[in-house]
């Protein structure tokens, strides 16, 4: 098992550098801009710290890769007594958070027995090490001055163990480490809600992270941010399988895999990857935020009673049905939504217990025929309905157009129409489609065009607007929190690109905090002038409109997006990345 879960490990590593976001892996570039951080210090921590925004006054030609000048945001988001986004990313922060040294692939590795905890609440770790001590240190993720976490508990030197080895169900191929011994409980009293690393240090310096989230009881009168943890769960590979692959290769995958392991590589790889630059920014913005995982989206369904948005961070693929009831839900209520990503609610999963609890086993067989509730939530209500652009492109790798700059989105950013950012579209990309369910109105605002493995296509971002009032903001490209590090995402990201994409999600988060945007902020509807959409109004969270799931999959052979699930869900064979 080890020795086949090498070979994958190593597979996947040798094509890091070829495909997708270059990993934040704890090592070079892993806070959020020691380049582009440095251009944001300094400027209004105290009550909601404005972005270093581009300045209008430094636009770009139209057409050109110019990225505008420094200068400062709009005010920020709502600010109360209650708002401890400011008080606590106003407390010392330290930059040596990092897990630079993994060491041996098995030389120090563990996991929580609870996804998310609430403040006071207790967990236990289940660490392996080689080492015969180690610690745990607990880091709040966030922005605190450019340093990116701040350090709220560590433990006292512990007694290592090597545990056994890892265990597969044969009937689902699932990994499992659910029979490792636990360690002592971990008390929460006094940790801050947030996202949080646990990073397990031998005591001969390896290093790996265990993610955590303090999840908030309430979310009234806040911003909500999700971490994808059924996403980060369907790509790990610790233990040799993910839901993508196994020792013998798509057919060989997992149909379920289990919260009782840890993560592979870094410990914390789609996190560092794909959420943390977006929540260093939510933090910097100074509005009032509100923390669950997508755990909570399934097991509460009032959990967004009385938020004012939700952010979906860099890729948050793989939704139940009771996810997708709440948020659907929720944006019927004015609640706005900020899908940060590509992709996203793509794969329709299921829930089951494992032995430590409800919930820490996520289902998806990827094959309809099997399991009629875990196929691509397209063939029968294609996630268009809800995200507005929806997948259809990977890989890519393009510029990001601009097409309607005097969107309020890129108020201050002083871009024209047809500014590109190099890079920015990319791994994978969504796409507005005529054909499908589309809420109106709906403003296009960007066209990049794609070309996918030499199929010509189109990337899209888009903001919309439901009668409730609640504003739908998508980006249309995983590479979207990525490109918050500046160069050191690589693709030909550079830092001004940074200065767009921070300047724009700060537009978003405060709008989004202050309550419904749609009422500020109507979309204006133009796919019409793209040759886009219908005429007939679509309303948000209605299915097919009549149209059957043989219906949806007639189209595969004209549609690259409708094809097959194993065909281009087995890009993680080729060592997929971000």
């Amino acid at each position: 098992m080890f020795r086949a879960f090498t070979h994958l490990a190593t597979t996947v590593a040798l094509a890091a550098a070829v495909a997708g976001c270059a990993p934040a892996t704890g090592t070079v570039g892993d806070t959020v801009g020691d380049k582009v951080g440095d251009a944001l210090r300094g400027v209004g921590r105290s009550s909601g710290p404005a972005v270093a925004a581009p300045s209008p006054a430094s636009s770009p030609t139209p057409g050109t890769s110019q990225a505008p000048a420094e200068g400062t945001g709009p005010t920020a988001g709502p600010e109360t007594a209650e708002n401890v986004t400011v008080a606590e990313n106003a407390k010392q922060g330290d930059p040596l958070w990092r897990a630079n040294h993994q060491g041996g692939e098995h030389e120090i590795e563990g996991f929580a027995d609870r996804v998310s905890v609430l403040p006071g609440e207790a967990f236990h770790l289940r660490v392996s090490t080689t080492a015969d001590r180690y610690t745990a240190t607990a880091f709040r993720m966030g922005w605190y001055g450019g340093a990116g976490a701040r350090k709220v508990w560590e433990s006292e030197k512990l007694p290592g163990t090597k545990q056994a080895p890892p265990r597969t169900i044969a009937a689902t191929r699932t990994v499992t480490a659910a029979h490792w011994k636990p360690g002592p409980a971990v008390d929460t009293t006094g940790w801050p809600e947030g996202s949080y690393l646990i990073r397990l240090e031998a005591t001969t310096g390896a290093r790996r992270f265990v993610p955590l989230t303090v999840r908030s009881a309430s979310t009234e009168g806040r911003l909500v941010v999700v971490n994808g943890v059924t996403t980060w769960q369907a790509y790990n590979l610790w233990g040799g399988r993910s839901l993508y692959l196994g020792p013998g290769g798509f057919e060989d995958r997992s149909t379920a895999v289990s919260f009782d392991r840890p993560y592979d590589t870094s410990g914390a790889r789609l996190f560092l990857d794909l959420e943390r630059a977006a929540i260093e920014v939510a933090e910097h913005s100074g509005v009032p935020l509100a923390y669950i995982t997508n755990l909570e989206l399934e097991s509460d369904p009032h959990i967004l009673d009385g938020a004012r948005g939700l952010v979906s961070l860099g890729h948050d693929e793989y939704w139940s049905v009771r996810m997708r009831r709440t948020v659907e839900a929720a944006r019927g209520r004015g609640v706005n939504l900020a899908f940060l990503g590509a992709n996203a609610v793509y794969w329709r999963i299921r829930f089951a217990s494992t032995p430590l609890g409800p919930n820490r086993l996520v289902v998806c067989h990827k094959d309809g025929r099997l399991d009629p509730s875990t196929d691509r939530w397209r063939v029968s209500e294609p996630e268009s309905s809800l995200t507005g652009p929806m997948y259809n492109c990977f890989p890519a790798e393009a510029a990001y157009v601009v097409h309607s700059p005097d969107s309020w989105i890129f108020e201050g950013t002083g871009v024209r129409r047809g500014t590109s950012f190099p890079g920015l579209a990319g791994v994978e990309t969504d796409e507005v489609l005529s054909g499908m369910p589309l809420p109106r109105p709906m403003e296009v605002l960007s066209v990049s065009p794609v070309d996918c493995s030499g199929r010509p296509t189109t990337a899209h971002s888009a903001y919309y607007t439901a009668p409730s009032g609640a504003g739908v903001f998508s980006t249309g490209t995983m590479r979207w929190v990525c490109a918050m590090r500046g160069s050191d995402c690589g693709h030909g990201v550079t830092d001004r690109t940074a200065l767009f994409v921070r300047a724009a999600t700060m537009n978003v988060l405060r709008a989004f905090a202050t309550g419904p945007a749609g009422r500020e902020h109507p979309a204006r509807d133009n796919l019409a002038s793209l040759g886009l959409g219908s005429p007939r109004r679509v309303i948000p969270g209605d299915r097919l409109q009549g149209r059957s799931s043989g219906h949806v999959r007639s189209r595969a052979g004209r549609h690259a997006w409708n094809r097959p699930a194993g065909h281009h869900r087995d890009r993680a064979a080729r060592g997929r990345r971000w």
